[in-house]
Order: structure tokens, then sequence, then C-alpha cells
């Protein structure tokens, strides 16, 4: 089996086992009835833009040409860090992208990937971003009428916990034990004098602490964890080979070395199975 093209990010879709599918051209290629097989994937060096198109010699932000990673709001700083938000400012790369993206309910959540960490995201993204980043178990705790006010809740638990994945010890399968439960009361307690002043400023229903929601389990597709962690570049080794292992997060995990498929949006790839 051969599949070629410009690739996106790895689909997502939730069940028992998270449902992987690989857009590649025109195709949408399953991709959990192929663990097990052996691989070869080859880089010839053309990439396009994911936004625009045009071919581009390298990649910024993960599948944009220059123009556009300097030019579209996705790819404006405050995407990486909403607390530096300038829409109110009228600033905004895209006033009605802002509006789209930004200006709708965000959630502040727990995640469990390698240790516990706190992140965000949009509402629509719930369980998107939680499979994306290769979380085993995810808890919402804050539903937040914006990003940027998100992204200042943030800000404020970053105190106390970390925003990071530690992306080897997710692929190696090392996760710490904890309860997210019980890790968001004792952060609401930290922080409850910061998000009280901190949301006052708020109109009530901007503002809602989720006291009783529960935990979410994930489960990957991954036959065996690799001890040790490689990560394959194709800029730098444009053809690879191995055996799929598993896929967790947006990671490839092969008997000699893990892929990063979202690293590579945009980028005309072949695909042989054997």
């Amino acid at each position: 089996m051969e599949f070629s093209g410009n690739i996106r990010k790895l689909i997502t879709q939730m069940g028992d086992v998270v449902q992987y599918t690989l857009p590649i051209g025109e195709q949408k290629i399953p991709f959990n009835e192929l663990i097990g097989k052996n691989f070869t994937i080859s880089y010839g060096g053309e990439i396009n833009c994911i936004a625009c198109g045009r071919k581009s010699k390298k990649s910024f932000a993960q599948g944009y040409c220059y123009p556009c990673f300097s030019s579209l709001p996705e790819c404006d700083s405050c995407i990486m860090s909403p607390e530096k938000c300038h829409f109110t400012e009228g600033t905004c790369r895209d006033a009605e992208w802002g509006i789209k993206h930004c200006m709708q309910a965000h959630y502040v959540y727990l995640a469990r990937s390698s240790g516990i960490k706190v992140g965000i995201t949009r509402g629509t993204q719930i369980p998107t971003r939680w499979m994306d980043q290769g979380a085993i178990e995810a808890l919402p705790i804050i539903k937040i009428s914006q990003r940027y006010y998100s992204g200042l809740i943030e800000v404020i638990f970053k105190e106390h916990i970390s925003d990071r994945t530690s992306w080897q010890k997710m692929l190696k399968g090392e996760v710490v034990d904890g309860s997210l439960i019980d890790t968001r009361d004792e952060l609401l307690a930290l922080c409850g004098n910061n998000l009280q002043s901190l949301s006052s400023e708020w109109n009530p229903e901007d503002f809602k602490i989720l006291s009783d929601e529960q935990s979410i389990r994930i489960n990957y597709p991954v036959e065996e964890y690799p001890t040790k962690v490689k990560s394959f570049n194709l800029d730098k080794q444009p053809v690879i080979s191995g055996r799929l292992m598993g896929i967790k997060g947006q990671y490839l995990i092969f008997d000699n070395g893990v892929i990063n498929i979202r690293k590579y949006a945009g980028y005309n790839l072949t695909f042989t199975v054997e």
C-alpha cells in the first residue's frame, strides 16, 4: 500500500480507544488498522502552506509559509499566550476571526499527560485538544466567556502547577499518579482570592467554576511503549522506516523512533506500508 500528498495533523475521534485518521492529499487514511505494519515515510523536499497553498522552503508554526505566519490571526503571539490578547485594543489581525475563535466560551482544565498540567481550550475543541496532547485523563474546572479571560486565569494557576507536558514521558507511558479532582480543589483553594479579585471585574455569566465535573479517561492505540524516545526529523533524515507500534497524541510511535505528524503539516510525504 502506498499513499502520498500534503499531510495535515491527525484527525481524532473519541471512543473506547482513540481512532486516528491521516488527511493526505485528497485522501483520509484510517491509521489504527495499520498498527503493527512496517512503514517507510519519504519526504522529497516539497512543502505547501496549509493556509494559502504556496510552496515554502520552510514551515512556520506547524504548516504556514512566512507571509501567512506574519499576517494570520491564528499565528499571532497571543495564540500561545492568550493573556496577551489585544482584541479589545482594535489591533487583532482579523477581528472576524477573533470573534469566531477567541470571543467564545473557553475552558480552563487539568490534564494528565505525563504530570498533571493546567491548560485552556475553546469549548468546541473538547475533547480534541486533550487527545492531541496525549492526555490519558482530563477535567474541565472553569468555564469562561472568552479566551483572554481564560489566559489570565491560567497565569494565576501556573504559579502552582505547570502548563507543560514532557512529551518524552508521555510517549513512554510514564504518568504520575494523583487525583485531578483533588488537584482542582487544592488549586481553587490556593488561588481563591486571586480568582475572586480577577472575576469581580467581569459579568457574573462570564465566569463559572465547574465543581461537579468528573474527569474523562482517554485510551490510545498503543501496542508497546518505547523505553527510549528518539524523534525523527524529516528535514535532516528524509527517509525513515520502522514498524508502527502505536499512536498517541499527534505522534506515530515506531519500534525505532517517533514522529510528530502535526509538526509536518503541509509537507508532501509518501507513506509505503508493507
